[in-house]
């Protein structure tokens, strides 16, 4: 499922034009971006939770030379912790 998918589900469902839709998955993508980039978590209860977890720097290899190593900075990555209910819904 895409966004344009989504937001006409959302539509459907609640009653609201398509464009009310897709303006309400803008904001709640908008809005988990800067409570994520702010370093706060979103939690969706019985859903799931959203997070920003920081990913350690390392030591790797070059691709195109495997003998030469290179420094690979630590890095902000996404991350999203399924709950309860939905880790039920999906075993059923």
């Amino acid at each position: 499922m895409n966004k344009a998918l989504l937001a006409q589900t959302i539509a459907d469902k609640v009653g609201v034009s398509k464009k009310e839709a897709e303006s309400m998955v803008a904001a709640f993508t908008q809005i988990v971006t800067d409570t994520l980039k702010q370093g706060g978590t979103v939690t969706i209860a019985g859903f799931g939770a959203f997070s920003a977890k920081t990913r350690a720097g390392r030591i790797g290899v070059n691709p195109q030379n495997p003998s030469q190593k290179i420094q690979i900075p630590p890095v902000t990555v996404p991350k999203f912790k399924a709950g309860q209910a939905l880790k039920k819904a999906l075993k059923e």
